[in-house]
């Protein structure tokens, strides 16, 4: 049965079945900050095969509705309970983490910079502009735009809208921002490859950075193809 099509915005794919994800990112789709275009295009820019992804979603999905145990549909949870969610998971994980990868990054710079100077130095240069953007991001939605969006819901206040709308705008273009350095991270890297001369050190941070792409690409999606767009239209 066909529960796909290839016309539909890729985020709003993985709002309705989350663990599309999982086909995506096997095949490099970004699904968070591209997200609001047709899977078609991506399918297309990348020269992948239509059926073979259709086929592979709707089979997950087929044994998806089949399960007893769901996962959570957080198109239907109220806006504070994914504000929360997002909070609670994806920002906790990203003020554990990156201290952590910074001291990493820098240890194999150190150790492989000889070898793998012009790669590392790279990675370094990227990783720490992400961290301090991704810290000022977290301090903007927690302090700001969080709180916001929670009293909105319940007062509904037009005035409050209109602001809480240009400071979207103004987190959707982070959000750009920190998508495409974490790609380019993948780029440089050639999809986190550890070179054959890499010690255990270069493979866990590779593995770490590759966690972190994973972690944020969900984060940005739940803001960019679920709550955002839900605030917006109320």
């Amino acid at each position: 049965m066909k529960y796909f099509s290839s016309v539909e915005k890729i985020g709003d794919i993985v709002a309705r079945f989350p663990k599309a994800s999982d086909v995506f990112k096997r095949y490099n789709i970004d699904f968070c900050c591209g997200g609001n275009r047709p899977l078609i295009e991506a399918i297309n820019e990348q020269r992948l095969s239509e059926g073979k992804i259709l086929g592979e979603l709707n089979s997950l999905y087929e044994e998806y509705i089949n399960k007893e145990d769901k996962d959570v549909d957080w198109t239907k949870a109220s806006w504070s309970e994914l504000i929360d969610h997002v909070v609670n998971t994806h920002h906790a994980y990203l003020n554990s983490e990156l201290p952590k990868l910074s001291q990493l990054v820098t240890k194999i710079l150190r150790a492989h910079g000889v070898n793998h100077g012009e790669v590392l130095t790279r990675v370094h240069k990227l990783f720490h502009s992400l961290k301090a953007d991704l810290e000022q991001h977290l301090i903007k939605e927690e302090e700001m735009l969080f709180p916001m969006i929670k009293k909105y819901e319940e007062s509904g206040e037009i005035e409050l809208k209109e602001r809480i709308i240009k400071v979207i705008d103004e987190t959707e273009d982070e959000h750009d921002g920190a998508g495409n350095i974490i790609k380019e991270l993948r780029r440089i890297t050639d999809g986190f490859t550890v070179p054959a001369d890499g010690c255990t050190t270069f493979r866990l941070t590779y593995d770490k950075l590759k966690e972190l792409e994973s972690d944020l690409f969900q984060h940005i999606h739940l803001e960019n193809n679920i709550l955002f767009p839900s605030v917006r239209a109320k």
